[in-house]
């Protein structure tokens, strides 16, 4: 699993979560903590939708 923003591998982390996309629901979103915190812009890969 990696961080859907910045691509860090999320074994190694503590505090990340997973939701659906909220664009399409059809991809596993991943963020880690940093990314979150900063509001990181994430893109889906299947419906393109972007969120911090």
């Amino acid at each position: 699993m990696k961080c859907s923003t910045c691509g860090i591998r999320l074994e190694s982390e503590q505090n990340w979560v997973k939701f659906p996309c909220p664009g399409c629901g059809k991809e596993t979103i991943f963020r880690c903590d940093r990314c979150k915190k900063l509001e990181n812009t994430y893109i889906c890969s299947k419906c393109k939708f972007e969120g911090p």
